[in-house]
This record gives structure tokens, sequence and C-alpha cells, in this order.
């Protein structure tokens, strides 16, 4: 028996492109939301072109990422498109965008405007810098938010320039969680209230917001955090180390108790001595020191010899995994983080499995993303009742 969805019944409309906003809707969509995904009937969202080509046309980011959503066309520009946009917003819950700002504005689409129409919508807006504020109408995508949030600054090692850390998209993909957190609330306050809001989110915002304690440790000290490679300023041994085989570990030290365990395992229980390492201070003050022993204790072994010792001495550790290392890992498996399916366009495709897990009302995977228009005709005659020649009158204006 199926189980029953918590987004259920939950309309969503999304108009915007690429993948920030796109990311809150499919995160809705995995649990059960009914995600409208309205393209232009002749551009298509460039997310379709991006990544990996696919024999069907669209790229393996598309197939993943625009999930569970059902897909139409409609020009907002267009007259009559913009009315059946006006009419699809009377009957929805959510509207996702990521227009520069202004521009829903100029089409006369704005959520003040749309709001006359249906009062409970909310509207998630993410952008480059936000809607307000000096740079609002500047354009950006997350490899610039990364750089004015101040992410990649701090990625790199202390002598090389900043790096890209991990994913390009990662701002994206965060804006995207925050957007979905932010109408979720929204939603919740439009129950009880009847009146919906807007959800504003800047690109940088979604990054700036996770630097721990940069911002205070700043405002109090003054202190400027700099690259530091794998390294943290706070707590070490806190970083990365190579084995014998040339593979590559993260050990997490974030107390004095950890490390005595880890001393221990290395088998040098005096460096938690009182005049030798035994608080956070000293190892820091003893960093490049404290770091080396570990690199020499790491690279006498292989990663499972680590591994056991590691477990035993109840210290915190974990492979530095690559894609393929992850494919073939037990845990991975066992959590079936990786979701295998077959697509009607595309095949056999290994897709990331929605997060998070519910237990009662799981995520379900219902298609991957689907083709430019598959289901205009279907949403213009279930949701609007409009007729095969009302459809056909509007796909020969040019409006869908």
């Amino acid at each position: 028996m199926t189980k029953p969805q918590p987004m259920a019944g939950v309309k969503v409309l999304d108009i915007a492109t690429f993948l920030a906003a796109p990311f809150a809707g499919t995160i809705l969509a995995d649990f059960g939301a009914t995600v409208l995904k309205i393209e232009h009937p002749k551009l298509g969202d460039p997310m379709r072109a991006f990544g990996t080509q696919t024999e069907c046309g669209d790229t393996l980011a598309w197939l993943s990422e625009a999930r569970n959503k059902q897909c139409m066309t409609l020009d907002l520009r267009h007259p009559e498109g913009a009315a059946v946009f006006r009419k699809l917003i009377a009957q929805s819950d959510v509207l996702l965008e990521n227009f520069r700002p202004g521009t829903l504005e100029k089409w006369g689409l704005g959520p003040d405007l749309l709001r006359e129409i249906n009062p409970k919508l909310v509207v998630l807006r993410v952008s480059a810098y936000g809607q307000t504020g000096p740079k609002r109408g500047l354009p950006g995508f997350a490899r610039v938010a990364h750089g004015f949030g101040g992410l990649s600054y701090l990625a790199g090692e202390p002598d090389g320039k900043p790096v890209v850390p991990g994913s390009t998209s990662l701002a994206d993909y965060l804006s995207g969680i925050w957007g979905a957190v932010g109408v979720l609330m929204s939603l919740r306050v439009a129950e009880r209230t009847g009146i919906g809001q807007d959800v504003d989110i800047g690109l940088y915002e979604s990054v700036f917001r996770l630097l721990d304690e940069i911002a205070p440790a700043y405002a109090k000290t003054g202190f400027v955090r700099e690259r530091m490679g794998a390294d943290v300023p706070t707590v070490v041994p806190h970083g990365h180390w190579q084995t014998s085989e040339g593979r590559w570990v993260a050990i997490a030290c974030t107390s004095d108790k950890i490390f005595a365990r880890l001393a221990g395992a290395m088998g040098k229980p005096e460096l938690t001595n009182a005049d030798q390492m035994q608080t956070t201070a000293q190892r820091i003050a003893r960093r490049s020191e404290c770091n080396g022993l570990v690199a020499d204790w790491a690279a006498g072994m292989t990663m499972e010899e680590l591994g056991v010792a590691c477990d035993a001495a109840d210290v915190p550790w974990g492979p530095i995994n690559s894609i393929a290392d992850i494919f073939e890992d037990a845990h991975f498996a066992a959590r079936e983080n990786i979701l295998r399916v077959v697509d009607e366009r595309a095949g056999e495709l290994a897709l990331p499995a929605a997060v998070p897990r519910l237990t009662a009302t799981p995520a379900t995977f219902r298609h991957a993303g689907r083709a430019r228009g598959a289901d205009t005709q279907t949403i213009l005659n279930d949701w609007l009742g409009l007729l095969a020649g009302d459809i056909d009158a509007l796909r020969r204006s040019g409006a869908i």
C-alpha cells in the first residue's frame, strides 16, 4: 500500500530556471506536492542543456533535478499566456521564481497583483543578491555567490588561490533547501491566517549563514580567518591525512578526550601529558608538530588498518570518497542513498535519493525529468477545464 505523502494536495507553480528555486520544487515534489514546471514554449529551461547529454535530448542534471514534476509550456509575456497563468495561480499554493528582481512586476505578474487573485499565495523569490539592497538588480550564479558570501575566501591552501568549495552549484542547492524551509513555514502561516507572503533569498546568503563563527569572531576580536587547507582554526588535529596506499582519510578531533583516544591509538599516550598536547590551546600552539605526528602515523598504515585502529579507540574518521568509491560503499547501499530507476526516455539512471528520510511518510519517486511540454494539454484540461479546441488556439497563438 502506498504510504501518504506529507505534501500531498499542495500545488506549486515552478516558473524558475536552472537550479536554485527549482530545487526547492524538487524537494516538495519528492514528498508529494504537485509541481508544475512551466517553461517558455521555445526556449525551455537551460538546465535541460547543462551537464551530460543523454539520448533523450535532456541532460542527466535535468533528469535528476526535475524529477517528479509535470512539465508544461507557457509564455508569460504573451497576453493569452499571462491570462492562463493567472488562472493557474488561482488554484495554486506556491509560486517559485528566480528572475532578476522586478522582472515579474514588469510583466504585470508581481506577487502583490497575484495575491489579489489568490491571497494565500506563497512566493519563493531567489536571486543573486535578494530583492533589496544596492546590488539587487545585478546578475549572479553560485560561483559568484560563493565568493561574495565569504565561502571561496576560505577554500584552498594557505599559500594558494581560492578554489571551488566542492560543487560549483553549492549555493544553488543550499538556496533551494532554505527556500523549501521558507515555503513550509509560510504555508503554515497561510493556513492559519489566510495570508501568503514572499520568501526572499539571495544566493550569497545561503552560504554566508553556514560559516560558523567567522562573523561573531570578527566583530568581537577582529580575527579574519584565512585559508587553512583542510585545517580549522579552533581544534587540532582536525583534517585530512594520506595512508600508505595513497588513500585520503578525514580524522576529527573536536575535544581533548577524543585527542587522548587518538594519542593512545597512535601509541603515543604521553602526548596528553600536561606539558605536551593535553589541551586544545596547546595543540593549536603546536599545530604543525601535532599534524605532522598524525601524518606520520597515517602514512605507516593502509586505510583499512587506520580505520580499525580509529574504530577501536572510538575516534571519528572516514574515507575521502570519490563517486566511484561511493558506488561501491556498503553503507550507501544499505541506506539506499543511490536511487536506481529506469526512465522511459533515458533508460537506466542512478540518482541521489531524496533527503530527509521520513519513517512514516517517505519520499516517492514517480518519474525523472519530463520532456518539455509533456503535460501541457493534461494540465490545461484537468486544472482549467480547457477543451482541445481552446488548447489548439493557444498553441497557434504562441502562448503555449
